[in-house]
């Protein structure tokens, strides 16, 4: 407390109002094979549109690993994901981006592999402009189109020329039906001159340009040209020509010439070409206004840049525009009236789903404001990814590689979890029982490493489907068997294996393990009831998206599943399918060999030993003990109110706190709770008794 040393008035605050906080136990982790996006960083997906709009749809690499997440999906809506990916190595199994160049490029120096990845990047080969997002063959799906002057926006190439002072007649011509125009030039004198002219202005053409045809009468028609055609000669007549060939069909009941009137013999001044995506803007680059305030008002230092979908790979549609990015500045300090940045670099790296910035176009550098220079560039440019790989699927990836992508789960302080999903079972094989059972080490490290370390979170593992299929009779023992291999815990569930679903993205069935439907009724308990019921059962325990199950135990392999720790997935007729046990993954019968419990205390000492921390530095006096029993005690009886617990007890005094402990700095709080049991197992007596019995006098009156 403050001491005053002159008349006044000292006041002070003490806080009092500390309450046990909240804690999530229904957030789920998740790491596994995609097709995209970011690799080795966590992302927190909310739904299956945003699942695909980050991950990519599924394909035959990843049926089970996508499906398995969509299912927890469909239960809740919390959901982080890790990408696993093998990034460090060009060559087989190497996801690789795709990049986008003017000059062969190498590829694997070309790999990033998240947002940290990118930033700690010293630079990208010479002739790299643009690296694909992600790694992955997606990405050749993508297309760059950059315009950054006026001329590559738009100009007019004179068919009329004089060359070496030989004059120059050029004509255009398009005819009915056909897909393509012929450019004809011819000298009056030599056919060299022809043949100069053809190719220059050949040249000036890029594919993917807009040819604007037609007039004021006929009307007006932009074809965009797919291909341009090598200037051929006609000696004889001093002739030389080409063809452009055209994306759209000229169906149109009369001929067209470029951007004149027509006349007999077709004859035009000039051809209008335009950069193919100029109606996408608002005109040709220009200064920007902070340019032209640095001073530098000479310079034309905007840019546009439009990403495409060109062979329809992330949206279906070849050619769908994805993203488009109108005047931005080449200036690395270019700011907008409100001053955001506006630089381009910047500006494509923050807002862009699919591309990094790699490289400045040649003749096109970034610069300050005041030293930024107009373009030299002519001609936009039309950029291809290429390159792009997706690496190892789900049947062949490594553990060792899921295994670093889960550990980015393995801090409790930097990332909230309850549940750990391991999707399709990975790695290892052993024998147990004289029976080789295989995939369980994925299960194995995730419990010894993440769950039994962090000790608030749980695994959720399923058998290996191997193991059921052309196993008739035998199904049940097999999987058994193969818990056998699976680490002895509390904080681990297991399930029978897996159930057959509908991929809408492929339209066919596949087999999905259960293990992320089982967190996900973990989850929908959490928000309809609460972490310490049961998720098993009629009410709380329907799977959804089931067309069948690969293996429906009967009664008998069901008590030999539940035995072992092992909770049996049933279809009931009429009843659907049903999670049909609560075990946790231990052969040591306590309190925490069901869900509930284990779940309960999860929740118990996340969210106490949160507020204890608030005890940190303070004395260990009466008055720190009895305010942590005054918070924890309110909370426990809300528990108790909501059916968590049947009783509780808060030992915080000088019985547990001695001497001896608070000269160690220490500060004790014993806290003993009696967990409420989930109902396992019913008995019905129905009992017949003749027609003049007293029923009272069978069972009797207290």
């Amino acid at each position: 407390m403050a001491v005053l040393v002159s008349p006044g008035v000292n006041v002070s605050e003490i806080d009092l109002t500390t309450v046990v906080p909240g804690v999530s136990t229904s957030t789920a982790a998740f790491a596994g094979v995609f097709r995209w996006g970011p690799v080795g960083e966590r992302v927190l997906i909310s739904n299956e549109n945003n699942l695909v709009a980050r991950f990519g749809k599924p394909t035959s690499l990843n049926p089970e690993t996508f499906l398995t997440a969509a299912s927890y999906l469909s239960y809740a809506s919390a959901l982080y994901v890790v990408r696993a990916a093998n990034t460090t190595v060009a060559g087989a199994n190497a996801a690789l981006n795709s990049v986008a160049n003017t000059d062969t490029a190498n590829v694997a120096n070309c790999v990033v592999k998240n947002q940290a990845d990118y930033d700690a990047r010293a630079g990208f080969d010479s002739g790299t402009l643009y690296v694909a997002k992600y790694p992955g063959d997606l990405g050749n799906s993508l297309r760059v189109s950059v315009c950054d002057s006026a001329n590559a926006f738009n100009s007019t190439l004179d068919l009329v020329g004089d060359e070496s002072s030989n004059s120059i007649t050029g004509s255009f011509s398009i005819s009915i039906g056909t897909n393509t125009a012929t450019l004809s030039f011819k000298s009056d004198d030599v056919l060299a001159a022809a043949n100069t002219y053809a190719n220059t202005i050949a040249a000036a053409f890029s594919v993917g340009d807009a040819i604007k045809v037609g007039n004021a009468s006929i009307g007006t028609q932009y074809l965009t040209i797919s291909a341009i055609g090598t200037p051929s000669s006609n000696a004889t007549a001093n002739l030389a020509s080409f063809t452009l060939s055209f994306l759209d069909k000229y169906t149109l009941a009369t001929d067209y010439v470029a951007n004149t009137t027509v006349n007999g013999s077709n004859t035009v001044v000039g051809v209008s070409r335009y950069w193919e995506h100029h109606g996408l803007v608002s005109g040709a680059p220009t200064t920007s206004e902070y340019v032209a305030a640095s001073g530098n008002s000479s310079a034309v230092d905007t840019v546009h840049v439009v990403v495409t979908d060109q062979d329809g790979k992330f949206t279906g549609v070849p050619g769908q525009i994805l993203e488009v990015y109108q005047g931005l500045s080449r200036a690395t300090d270019a700011k907008n009236s409100d001053g955001s940045a506006n630089y381009y670099k910047s500006v494509i790296n923050t807002k862009s789903a699919y591309v990094w910035w790699a490289n400045d176009r040649t003749g096109a550098t970034s610069a300050t404001a005041a030293l930024v220079a107009s373009s030299s560039n002519a001609k936009p440019v039309r950029l291809d990814f290429a390159g792009g790989q997706d690496g190892y699927s789900e049947g062949d990836v490594p553990l060792g590689v899921l295994a670093s992508a889960y550990d980015l789960y393995k801090s409790a302080e930097a990332v909230d979890i309850g549940l750990i999903i391991t999707g399709k079972p990975v790695g290892g094989s052993t024998t147990v029982n004289g029976q080789t059972v295989s995939k369980f080490q994925l299960a194995n490290y995730l419990i010894d490493n993440i769950a039994t370390v962090r000790k608030d979170c749980i695994v959720f593992a399923s058998p290996d489907d191997a193991l059921v299929t052309s196993n008739v009779g035998a199904e049940a023992q097999s999987i058994v068997n193969w818990r056998g291999a699976v680490t002895d815990t509390t904080y681990a569930v297991l399930d029978s294996g897996y159930k057959y679903m509908y991929d809408r993205y492929n339209d066919v069935y596949r087999y999905v393990p259960l293990n992320g439907d089982i967190a996900g009724l973990c989850a929908r308990t959490d928000q309809t009831n609460d972490a310490w019921w049961s998720p098993a059962g009629l009410t709380r325990g329907q799977i959804k998206n089931v067309v069948k199950l690969r293996f429906n135990p009967n009664q008998a392999e069901r008590d030999l599943l539940y035995t072992n720790a092992i909770n049996p997935v049933v279809s009931f007729s009429g009843q659907g399918t049903i999670l049909y046990g609560d075990r946790t993954a231990t052969s040591k019968p306590s309190a925490f060999d069901r869900i509930n419990v284990r779940r309960l205390f999860i929740v118990l000492e996340k969210a106490i030993s949160q507020v204890a921390k608030t005890t940190l530095f303070e004395f260990n006096d009466d008055f720190t003990r009895t305010q942590f029993r005054n918070i924890v005690n309110p909370y426990l009886r809300e528990v108790q109110g909501r059916r968590g617990i049947t009783d509780f007890l808060v030992v915080c005094d000088t019985t547990n706190n001695t001497p001896e402990v608070i000269d160690r700095n220490e500060f004790r709080g014993d806290i003993y709770v009696k967990p409420v049991r989930s109902i396992n197992f019913i008995q019905l007596n129905f009992v017949a008794v003749r027609t003049g019995v007293e029923f009272n006098t069978i069972i009797g009156r207290s």
